[in-house]
């Protein structure tokens, strides 16, 4: 399931890249260049990586992050955010559906998924006259905080909340659970069998992230997450001390209930807080770490003293989110006429002004160009405000006395929703509202903090946002949460694309079923208008001198922290 994120928010959720300098002299940007298919990306990894016997016992780390809830079901719409998942995986391992590693399943830095051994132990697959069965051995230690057992019944649950039968359930995509056919118990309870009605491929779409069987309602799904974190139905190496509403800020001390490897630290506190916050508590020693991806921020943070900087990719896709619910974008043609007012270079090039940082392609939601199975879809070619004037030309569109193209008098009117004070995001929303103006479209700003994010966004309500998705290292989740007509929260699609998703799942060899995916992404660009990828960008952390096993880390984490076991202070910096 790939999670929401801002454009250049503060949260510490998005994964990114290398260089470590020293703190004390500033330098500017290094140059650098975005990884294209072939490329090393063992460039991209920067976490400065320690054995966990090399490292201080206990400490404490204080991170920022732009939203704290309000919702805390990371399985529903309006949970769905790189914040909550970044928030919530020290926590509750078992569940967190988005980055390196959630319930069954763990990823290397290059996307290669493994069983996670301490919820299941062992993962077979066997398919045959063309039905599948997934034998899992569940680790015997694996229990919940409330003392229930992780086991069929958990399994079951899942599939039963995630399957989208029950069209009450507000979760964001079924995925691959609408293939399965049934979630038996073994030889006993701790051995669970999935059988499936059609071949279901990459085996990690299924159980990514586990539910409790206690969620087993949609009223308890939908709203019972609502300002309430529900420990008691997690399971990770560490737990929720204390969430103090006033102070915005969570607690998380080691688990005294977990089985798995211990954790280093002693404690982690997260502060909600907007951008500009970050730089100053960041410079004072508030917070271990604060993200440096606009140049007014990296000169701010530049020259702070016990302080590296590590840089690399973003796994991010976005730049044009578009609500076609929306009575002034339910017309394709508006759509269409969006996409082709944009200059994405232009754009690209305030975002990313002073950063040293370069990107020749962005255009896929599902895969980074540095895949192999990567593909630009972006679906207009011929691009600019007199193209895009022609495209509502051609639809019936004509300027009214204001100069803007209407239709039946109601001319084509919507605001683009910026969040965050930062100066770059806010120009870069500025960029391109003057490129839509600029095709006779009536077009304001609509500015909201970092903290909405997960309300507006999850709730939808915007019209257009430069926001988007966590990328992840295959297409097949992904292509079926945007594409599909019956997931995709526009609601756009049709029956032949759909049976086109449907058929994907069941291809077993990955380059086959990536490049089925990318066609169809392309073909729906191309019909529908919907989402379109404008950038991709660096990552830039400042990070705290001596704080190991933190830092851009590509597929292995979308939160920095490949590891929170290991997360700690080397020997000499404890703080």
């Amino acid at each position: 399931m790939k999670k929401y994120t801002t454009i250049g928010g503060v949260a510490v959720a998005a994964a990114l890249l290398l260089t470590a300098c020293g703190g004390g002299t500033p330098s500017g940007p290094a140059s650098q260049k975005a990884e294209e298919a072939g490329g090393d990306i063992s460039k991209l990894i920067s976490v400065n990586a320690k054995e966990t016997k090399d490292l201080e016992q206990g400490g404490t780390v204080t991170l920022a992050i732009g939203s704290i809830g309000p919702d805390f079901n990371g399985f529903s719409n309006v949970g769905n955010s790189a914040d909550n998942s970044a928030l919530m995986t020290p926590v509750n391992t078992a569940s967190i559906n988005s980055g390196g590693i959630g319930g069954c399943w763990k990823l290397d830095f290059d996307g290669k998924a493994e069983p996670n051994k301490d919820f299941c132990e062992d993962v077979k697959s066997e398919v045959k006259d063309g039905k599948q069965t997934i034998t899992i051995k569940v680790n015997d230690k694996a229990t919940w905080n409330d003392g229930t057992p992780i086991d069929v019944k958990t399994f079951e649950n899942t599939w039963k909340m995630l399957k989208g039968d029950d069209k009450s359930i507000d979760i964001v995509s079924a995925g691959a659970y609408a293939f399965v056919d049934s979630v038996k118990a073994g030889a006993n309870d701790k051995e669970v069998i999935v059988t499936t009605t059609q071949p279901v491929f990459p085996l990690e779409g299924l159980f990514f992230g586990l539910i409790h069987p206690a969620i087993n309602t949609p009223e308890i799904f939908n709203t019972g997450f609502a300002g309430n974190m529900h420990p008691e139905w997690m399971a990770g190496p560490f737990k929720i001390e204390n969430y103090d509403t006033t102070a915005k800020t969570v607690t998380m001390v080691p688990n005294d209930k977990w089985w798995g490897q211990k954790p280093v630290l002693d404690k982690v506190v997260w502060r909600q807080m907007e951008p500009s916050a970050t730089i100053a508590a960041f410079k004072n020693g508030e917070i271990d770490a604060a993200n440096g991806r606009t140049l007014g921020r990296y000169k701010q943070l530049e020259g702070t003293k016990d302080s590296d900087i590590r840089r690399g990719q973003r796994l991010f896709a976005g730049g044009l989110n578009l609500n076609a619910k929306r009575p002034a974008l339910t017309d394709v043609a508006v759509r269409k006429a969006i996409f082709t007012a944009v200059d994405r270079k232009a754009i690209r090039d305030v975002r990313f002004n002073g950063l040293n940082w370069s990107e020749e392609s962005s255009g896929s939601m599902m895969l980074m160009p540095f895949s192999e199975y990567y593909q630009d879809n972006y679906p207009v070619k011929d691009t600019g405000a007199e193209a895009a004037k022609k495209v509502l030309t051609d639809a019936g569109y004509a300027p009214n006395d204001k100069g803007i193209m209407a239709k039946d008098g109601v001319p084509v009117s919507f605001k683009i929703t910026n969040f965050g004070d930062d100066p770059t995001t806010a120009a870069t929303s500025q960029t391109l509202q003057k490129q839509l103006q600029a095709a006779g479209m009536d077009v304001a700003i609509d500015q909201r903090g970092d903290a909405d994010f997960g309300k507006v966004i999850g709730g939808r309500e915007f019209d257009v946002t430069i926001s988007g998705y966590t990328v992840g290292a295959d297409a097949t989740d992904a292509v079926k949460q945007f594409y599909d007509s019956t997931t995709n929260e526009n609601g756009l699609g049709d029956a032949e694309l759909d049976a086109e998703i449907k058929r994907l799942a069941t291809i077993a060899d990955d380059k086959e079923r990536n490049k089925a995916a990318m066609d169809v992404e392309k073909k729906h660009m191309e019909k529908y208008f919907s989402m379109g990828t404008v950038l991709n960008g660096p990552e830039i952390q400042f990070v705290r001198t001596g704080l190991a096993n933190y830092g851009p880390s590509l597929f292995k984490s979308l939160s920095n922290v490949p590891d929170w076991t290991t997360l700690g202070w080397v020997k000499g910096a404890k703080k």
